[in-house]
């Protein structure tokens, strides 16, 4: 996505994929056994949890981040924009992230150490908590009609010389949690 898009369709894209994900996440892994959630489908593979919990701890940094980001758009006299155009390096990131149309990944990649997840996990308390920051990260969607997504910037994991606008980052994010859910439903099949 290099042409521009306009700002509401955007947004009401991201909105149907974050609805998307947490009817998932609602159907396939509230009422599932713990032991289906932690059942690994190869010794190198992720559980179900273990990709919910990959994806907690990236929305622990990017959700405070774009609502930090957000709040200090609606005290600034910046308006939103009619349009959002996605910057070289956001668009590139996000479609690296982006799952393939049959659900594989796109381009192969190794987690960060700081982000793998453990396999001693509370499956149970990994799904509420990826829900809440869902829930939350739709919100901030809400919100980010009222701010200019093109000119607010959030720092990335990778550090704070780094930076993505605030639309980028929403769909860097969103496409991130599109691959793990598609790989959290293949651990649970």
């Amino acid at each position: 996505m290099s042409a521009k898009i306009e700002t509401p369709d955007l947004l009401k894209a991201l909105h149907l994929q974050m609805d998307d994900l947490l009817k998932t996440a609602n159907e396939q892994f509230v009422n599932a056994p713990q032991q289906i959630l932690l059942r690994q489908p190869a010794p190198e593979k992720w559980s179900v949890a273990q990709c919910l919990d990959h994806l907690n701890a990236y929305s622990r940094f990017y959700v405070p981040a774009m609502e930090k980001a957000i709040q200090s758009g609606l005290t600034s006299s910046l308006p939103p924009a009619a349009t959002f155009k996605s910057g070289w390096l956001g668009n590139y990131f996000t479609k690296m992230m982006e799952p393939k149309t049959n659900g594989q990944p796109g381009m192969k990649m190794q987690a960060p150490k700081a982000y793998r997840p453990m396999s001693d996990l509370d499956a149970g308390k990994v799904v509420s908590e990826f829900i809440e920051w869902q829930q939350k990260t739709k919100a901030l969607l809400d919100q980010a009609q009222y701010v200019n997504l093109q000119s607010l910037k959030i720092p990335t994991t990778l550090g704070n010389w780094l930076k993505f606008s605030l639309g980028d980052t929403f769909r860097f994010v969103i496409a991130h949690e599109r691959r793990h859910m598609a790989q959290a439903l293949r651990a649970k099949a």
